[in-house]
């Protein structure tokens, strides 16, 4: 994913589809989303749903799959863990990292996600790093310092090189599954705060080769308006991702 950036379509499934809906849910998407090199669309299924998202993909090499967690150790005593040579192996090209789930429900901190960025680079996959404020933090005007501090560990493990294998998520907690979604501007304005702390840490160039993605109550009414923003360089779903013809709709919205 380097420069120029094209759209990324993420849909986040969280615990939600087992295997045979997953099947029953690409037999219904891909009919509808003709296959395309202008954009990416990626699937994040639940870890049991994978290899029945992988089969049902079979031919569709345009649509792409990662896992929505791992663990940093290569392997061990880690019970309910996942490595990042066990998602490689199954087929995954990506690792959801730090998703505000991870971090608000699991106590996951940044220097915990700087680990399992530094895991997935070493292992070959893209890391999508998932950042953003509550709504507290947002009300105490903390939302670009919370998104900073977040970023730090990571950028600090990375090398010039490495930053371009880098997917960059914001996410506002106070978003996320609520109904509510920040304004196109909100949006705008803090895509260009990410992008100009990866700026200042790597120099403007490498910044720019890192798509940057938004997540939080995108549904296929508000996706083109988002997407259309400066710097908005896709979009991670939830929700709206788990039904199909709702997250074809989106994928369309890129025009």
């Amino acid at each position: 994913m380097t420069a120029p950036r094209k759209p990324v379509l993420a849909g986040n499934w969280k615990m939600n589809h087992g295997p045979s809906e997953t099947a029953r849910f690409f037999a219904d998407f891909l009919p509808m989303v003709e296959p395309g090199d202008d954009r990416s669309v990626v699937f994040f299924p639940p870890a049991l749903s994978f290899a029945a998202a992988r089969e049902a993909l079979q031919g569709r090499p345009d649509v792409r799959l990662g896992v929505q967690n791992v663990y940093w150790e290569a392997s061990g005593a880690f019970t309910g863990e996942l490595s990042v040579a066990m998602a490689k192996d199954a087929g995954a090209e990506l690792v959801l990292i730090g998703h505000s789930e991870r971090r608000h429900v699991f106590g996951e901190t940044s220097d915990e996600t700087a680990k399992k960025v530094r895991a997935v680079l070493d292992g070959g996959l893209t890391p999508v790093l998932c950042v953003g404020e509550t709504l507290d933090e947002r009300r105490a005007d903390r939302a670009e310092a919370v998104v900073t501090e977040q970023l730090a560990p990571v950028l600090a493990i990375l090398s010039p090189d490495e930053l371009g294998e880098l997917v960059v998520a914001y996410e506002p907690v106070w978003a996320i599954g609520t109904g509510v979604t920040a304004t196109p501007g909100d949006a705008a304005a803090m895509h260009r705060a990410v992008r100009e702390q990866l700026s200042a840490a790597f120099g403007q160039a490498a910044a720019d080769a890192v798509p940057v993605l938004y997540g939080g109550s995108v549904k296929p009414d508000n996706a083109a308006e988002l997407l259309s923003q400066p710097g908005v360089d896709g979009v991670l779903v939830g929700g709206a991702s788990l039904d199909a013809a709702g997250f074809a709709a989106i994928c369309r919205a890129t025009g």
